[in-house]
């Protein structure tokens, strides 16, 4: 419990630092929840960041006027909404990933090879337990 906030601020600092086009951390989050989930609604979005529906409308507006994200009415039903990442909104998502990984890894470098592996096996274990809707998607 102790290090899970560590590792929560280390990825959120170089985040920050790696976002490139003004972006929020919880800006960078809804740009990969959104490519993840493909064409999720507002409402799977909000409750996956933890934010109300009305912030999350916001946050999604401030990312659509920035050209990163569509949001079109759902065809089955026109009161949902669904998101889309644009290409921009893609490559936007993936510079703060890919930088974020390229730090977390140079981290990880003063660790011997089987402590990293033993890691790897830990977070390959874990994800079922509390992610299993992305062992469903896999």
């Amino acid at each position: 419990m102790d290090t899970v906030p560590a590792i929560m601020q280390f990825i959120r600092r170089h985040m920050r630092a790696l976002r490139g086009q003004e972006l929020t951390v919880p800006q960078i989050r809804t740009l990969y929840i959104v490519n993840r989930a493909q064409r999720p609604s507002l409402s799977q979005v909000a409750e996956h960041i933890g934010l109300s529906l009305p912030a999350m409308s916001r946050l999604v507006d401030a990312l659509v006027r920035k050209g990163l994200m569509t949001r079109n009415a759902c065809a089955e039903d026109r009161r949902h909404i669904r998101l889309a990442l644009t290409t921009r909104g893609r490559a936007a998502m993936d510079a703060a990933w890919q930088g974020t990984h390229a730090e977390l890894a140079s981290e990880l470098t003063s660790l011997s090879p089987e402590q990293r592996g033993v890691i790897a096996s830990a977070m390959i274990a874990l994800r079922p337990v509390f992610d299993p809707e992305s062992v469903e998607n896999s």
